[in-house]
């Protein structure tokens, strides 16, 4: 079988590399670091551990029951949407020196005394450590898990105990079995009012909480998977069970226990209950001696690897590897992916936040696959949908730096096109209309009911075809434009030729009935940047057919050429959107004109328009809060950077730093007041305020080149652009200091 092939080739490669020594974490930069302290107790956000294929949520002990996911393997259950589905969770350990459970012990600092956990970015692992005494029985604790960076369907948590007495212990390693979240609501239908209606009577709420939680909004429940054979074997410390997400695809997962050497095993039973399935075990431990267990842990999907019997072939087989040659694997692999990077000099702050935001991203994507991560990566937040974030936001940040991932985003695109085209048809336009909210294993709509009017925020199809032309661009593949970019980008210029309105008074192309990007402004008529998204869309189209050979339908010039781009003449700025509708509402963005700004749209206006586009929207942020989207303001970021404010360029990066980011780990939330974390747009967004920003590069047909003069905020020394890709070689790019001090780019070609 196929599936079990891909297995084997992972069982292979285990076999092939050589035996490593001994792995030990050694002094990294603190630009790479983020740890946790006691002081974190109260207001822990946990972080996750993936490799873009599956995931673990972390912990404040580092053992606790996690909920863990797959990329789009997801829930359908009947009159709700589309949810990731929490497979078991499989990093759990807990431990017993006779005075309780360690995971069901109160979090104290004087119970656990000494603590620390440390994200090292660079290596990709999670390191936890403390001294564990209730009542009596000291013990020090370290634990160390990973997900597997170069062996995608491998994980493992190490846990070492130093008990400070002699005497029996009990540790028990699961698989937790999550049963579905109560109450679920029928999400297919339900209005904005009846949702918060039904949130309310069920006893919880949709209120900021003061405290960061992962939870803030209860709709955002994870799925369900069911499982339908499990089983174990005490002997041979193993453990298994195959499962299946509600009306979707087949998972499985497998354990592998490795016992120290020496240790005097008293019993390991096998315990089998509604919500686990572990192998517990007591031992006779010594006083000042360490003992070290290791939990092998294998994970597939229903095409993608095997079935149980196959994954506990692979856990079993990564135990004989050994833990420290599956980790020296998994460092290499993160190593070898931060060869391309950003590097702050004099900003330790920011260079902390710049590595956060690329390891979250590259943590959930992927390359060689056909798979975009939902907005929310490996969590059930926003119910793991795929948005333009993927497009708009990720695939940008990852083009220079990762193309081979970049280019699962727009595979998916081309993966989906079906969907796409019957949706069209379903609108009555013509070619291809993908959703607000894609499925991300089927491509389909599932955008809840309550945000019913979000399907007229259509610029999505816009940002699909300029991210596919994106590629093209920075790869010069032409064969790739001719099989898979040119009919995407095709049956999207066909469908704004079908979906515009020609004002034949005015003789110019409309777009009426359309969501603006400040979603408060639904049905709303030529929102300004939805119609210059696909006027760019339409021109991408008529230069791709000439590259694949195609004949271009001439209409897709005409319109773009022609294309409404509402203008205040007197104000010599923009409109959001045509001036027949008020600009009136009090919302979190105020404005859209700072999208205008975005690096791969590039409206074309003169300084002066430019200059009053922004200060407009700063005065609508001011008008209306001044609680922005993060995302408005890395458009901000590079507003001021094309203006030459360097000063506004550092203010901007700064404010980027606080509120959005929740300790201990730095997991973006995508306003500073909201906890619904995990938002990849919003550190995909802050990297490109680097790339884009302040380099001054664009990818557009000429190349890469800057289109304004680098820019360097007040006190900082340089940024270097490490490792970007571009039409088969690489350079370092550096925005630094010349003469006088004024910013200047260098690029040197490896």
């Amino acid at each position: 079988m196929k599936s079990r092939g891909l297995v084997f080739s992972f069982l292979f490669a285990l076999v092939l590399v050589p035996c490593a020594p001994a792995f030990a974490q050694n002094a990294t930069d603190p630009g790479f670091l983020l740890t946790a302290t006691a002081k974190d107790f109260g207001a822990y956000f946990p972080s996750y551990l993936a490799n873009g294929y599956f995931s673990t949520m972390t912990s404040v002990r580092g053992t606790e029951p996690d909920r863990a996911y797959m990329v789009a393997f997801m829930d359908y259950t009947q009159g709700d949407i589309s949810r990731p589905a929490a497979i078991p969770g499989w990093s759990e350990v807990d431990y017993n020196p006779g005075t309780g459970w360690m995971n069901s012990t109160r979090l104290d600092p004087e119970i656990f005394s000494g603590y620390s956990q440390t994200l090292n970015m660079h290596d990709g692992t999670l390191t936890t450590n403390y001294r564990f005494t209730y009542v009596k029985n000291p013990t020090d604790v370290k634990v160390v898990t990973f997900v597997s960076q170069a062996d995608p369907h491998l994980a493992a948590t190490q846990i070492s105990i130093t008990p400070q007495f002699d005497g029996k212990v009990q540790l028990k390693f699961p698989f937790r079995l999550w049963s579905g979240h109560q109450p679920r609501f029928p999400i297919d239908s339900m209005t904005g009012d009846g949702m918060i209606d039904a949130v309310i009577a069920s006893g919880q709420n949709l209120n900021d909480k003061p405290i960061p939680t992962p939870d803030r909004a209860p709709v955002w429940y994870p799925g369900t998977t069911t499982i339908t054979n499990d089983g174990g074997d005490a002997k041979q410390l193993t453990l298994w069970l195959d499962g299946q997400a509600v009306n979707g695809l087949k998972m499985a997962e497998a354990a592998a226990i490795a016992l120290p050497r020496g240790l005097k095993v008293e019993s390991v039973k096998l315990e089998k209950t509604p919500d686990k399935l572990s192998l517990d075990i007591v031992a006779t431990v010594r006083k000042g001696k360490s003992y070290t267990f290791t939990k092998y842990v294998a994970a597939s999907r229903q095409d993608w690897g095997g079935d149980a019997k196959a994954d506990l072939e692979l856990a079993t087989r990564a135990r004989s590897a050994g833990f420290d040659r599956l980790l020296a694997r998994h460092v290499a692999a993160w190593h070898d992916l931060w060869k391309a990077d950003i590097v702050v000099d004099h900003d330790e702050a920011v260079q902390r936040a710049l590595h956060s935001d690329l390891y979250y991203i590259l943590s959930n994507t992927t390359a060689n696959t056909a798979w975009a991560m939902g907005a929310c990566a490996l969590t059930p937040n926003y119910a793991g949908h795929v948005f333009w974030d993927s497009d708009s936001w990720v695939f940008p940040a990852l083009l220079l730096l990762h193309p081979e991932r970049a280019k699962s985003i727009v595979m998916f695109r081309h993966r989906t096109m079906q969907g796409a085209r019957e949706r069209a048809a379903q609108y009555g336009a013509k070619g291809l209309m993908y959703p607000w909210e894609s499925d991300p294993q089927k491509g389909v709509d599932v955008t809840p009911h309550f945000a019913y009017g979000v399907y007229r925020e259509i610029h999505v199809n816009a940002d699909i075809a300029i991210a596919q032309w994106q590629y093209y661009l920075a790869t010069g593949d032409r064969d790739w434009l001719k099989q898979y970019g040119w009919p995407v980008i095709e049956g999207i210029a066909t469908f704004w030729k079908s979906r515009v309105t020609y004002d034949r008074a005015k003789d110019r192309y409309e777009i009426l009935h359309v969501t603006s990007p400040d979603e408060a402004y639904d049905d709303v008529p030529n929102d300004t940047f939805t119609n210059a998204a696909a006027a760019k869309a339409l021109r991408i189209a008529t230069k791709a057919a000439a590259l694949v050979g195609a004949k271009p339908d001439p209409a897709w010039a005409e319109i773009a050429s022609k294309m409404y781009i509402p203008f205040d003449e007197k104000a010599q700025r923009h409109y959001d959107f045509d001036p027949s509708v008020p600009h009136d509402k009090i919302t979190w963005m105020g404005s859209s004109l700072a999208w205008l700004m975005y690096p791969n749209l590039d409206l074309p206006m003169s300084p002066e328009v430019r200059r009053n586009d922004f200060d407009f929207q700063l005065q609508a942020l001011e008008t209306h809060g001044d609680n922005p989207n993060e995302m408005m303001m890395v458009m901000l970021t590079v507003g001021a950077a094309e203006l030459g404010d360097a000063q506004a360029v550092g203010d901007w990066i700064h404010r980027n730093l606080v509120g959005f980011l929740k300790a201990p780990f730095n997991v973006r939330t995508e306003t500073a007041t909201n906890n619904a974390g995990y938002i990849l747009a919003t550190s995909a967004g802050f990297v490109q305020s680097f790339i884009y920003g302040l380099s001054g590069l664009r990818i557009d047909d000429e190349g890469l080149d800057p289109k304004y003069a680098p820019i360097l905020p007040p006190g900082w020394k340089s940024v270097t652009l490490r490792g970007i890709a571009f039409r088969g070689k690489h350079y370092d790019v550096t925005v630094g200091r010349g003469v006088g001090g004024k910013a200047r780019l260098t690029r040197t070609e490896e």
